[in-house]
């Protein structure tokens, strides 16, 4: 079993920042993939970044060269960086892992991004 806890989310105005953290307990290494999505009022979840056990990583196209993910397996913590944010960046976003062929979800952590 696998807990995932997030932190960081927040009101920013357009054209800020903000960084999520998501901790992960319990069978840490059977994780293959980690990631992160968001859902916005009335839309489906999306995929915003993933990255996996060798580092690499793949973003939306409506985040890319704007947010980064990074992973500290050492410490099962992974983080969100979220630089030039837009109203439109406003949802719920989830962290979450992929591991032993099931997806383990975070409670999420909202994100507003509003004058």
């Amino acid at each position: 079993q696998l807990q995932l806890v997030e932190s960081g989310g927040g009101l920013v105005q357009p054209g800020g920042s903000l960084k999520l953290s998501c901790a992960a307990s319990g069978s840490t290494f059977t994780i293959t993939t980690r990631g992160w999505y968001r859902q916005a009022p009335g839309k489906q979840r999306e995929l915003v970044a993933i990255i996996n056990s060798r580092g690499i990583t793949r973003y939306s196209d409506s985040v890319k060269g704007r947010f980064t993910i990074s992973s500290d397996n050492a410490s099962n913590t992974l983080a969100l960086q979220m630089n030039s944010l837009k109203p439109e960046d406003t949802a719920v976003y989830y962290c979450n892992v992929f591991a032993t062929f099931r997806n383990y979800w975070g409670q999420g952590t909202q994100v507003t991004v509003s004058p």
